[in-house]
């Protein structure tokens, strides 16, 4: 097979396969979810961010062993900005329990470095924390309607249920992976969600509007023949940009720095599952609506074209 020629791969054949292969991942996705929930950040669980800076360049693991040796677990180090800039965090109920480990911190660090300079710590409350949630969860919930409506105004509407579908299961599975290795999932894998939604739409819409085309073109195939056929077409241009997209996502995540880890990482992820299901889930979808060359043909009002006569 010439990936970046004409392809003829049976991928509807194949469709039954990846709807197993799809409701495995779900299952798991959605277990690890209810079972073992996902680790929040201080964004939404609460709690404190102090800025220290040091006179040196500090190695992390240094200060996480010296934080661990002293019981000041749970707290999560990186660097800001620069090597002699680091970040903590940690869970903190109330700004006089804040200002109580603030001042423990501020013992720990003097061992490294006695003219460590410790900054005010900015307590983020609880309450802030499940605002945050509630506001997160809408906005994703706001823009899968949006794109509900808008596939519906430009395509039919079996093509915008499929595309949903397809936009769901990719969050669904991202979020499943951070439930299962218990990575932080703080406001930045947020951020990478939405995005995931808007790289998977575009793929999506890619094939959708291929398909519209050969709707018309291609009279004698059915739409099964006309989805693979497009699928073929557009394959080429789908591997070239999900390829492109992962070289600069693997630098970010290896190179980029601790702040924008997960961000990177849940982005590889989405983009790893959105490509595929933009050719499976989606598609699939999508002809199990019964959708037709009919759906898509503008039928012309009978006498039409005599208007102009008086």
């Amino acid at each position: 097979m010439n990936i970046l020629g004409k392809t003829k791969v049976d991928f509807m054949a194949k469709r039954k396969i990846a709807l197993i292969f799809s409701l495995v991942l779900i299952t798991i996705s959605i277990g690890s979810i209810l079972t073992r929930g996902l680790n929040f950040g201080l964004d939404f669980t609460g709690g404190t961010s102090v800025v220290v800076d040091f006179n040196k360049d500090v190695e992390l693991d240094d200060i996480r062993d010296a934080l661990e040796s002293q019981k000041f677990i749970d707290a999560s180090v990186q660097n800001f900005g620069s090597a002699k800039s680091v970040q903590i965090k940690f869970q903190s109920k109330s700004d006089a329990e804040s200002t109580i480990l603030r001042d423990q911190l501020q013992k720990i660090i003097s061992h490294l470095d006695v003219d460590a300079k410790v900054g005010k710590g900015d307590f983020i409350g609880s309450q802030v924390g499940d605002e945050l949630i509630e506001q997160g969860s809408l906005a994703i919930l706001y823009a899968i309607i949006g794109i509900l409506l808008y596939v519906t105004m430009r395509f039919e509407w079996r093509f915008s249920v499929g595309s949903v579908i397809a936009l769901v299961h990719d969050v669904i599975v991202t979020v499943g992976v951070f439930s299962i290795i218990q990575m932080e999932f703080d406001l930045t894998i947020l951020a990478a969600l939405l995005a995931v939604i808007g790289y998977s739409l575009n793929d999506t819409i890619v094939v959708f509007d291929r398909v519209r085309e050969n709707f018309r073109a291609l009279r004698k195939k059915n739409a099964e023949q006309v989805f693979n056929v497009s699928i073929n077409q557009t394959l080429s241009r789908t591997i070239i940009t999900s390829l492109t997209t992962l070289i600069v996502l693997l630098a970010l995540f290896f190179i980029g720095g601790a702040m924008i880890h997960g961000f990177a990482f849940a982005l590889i992820v989405g983009v790893l599952i959105g490509t595929y299901s933009s050719i499976f889930v989606a598609s699939t979808a999508t002809l199990s609506l019964g959708v037709s060359r009919e759906d898509l043909m503008q039928v012309e009002k009978e006498g039409v074209n005599l208007d102009h006569i008086p």
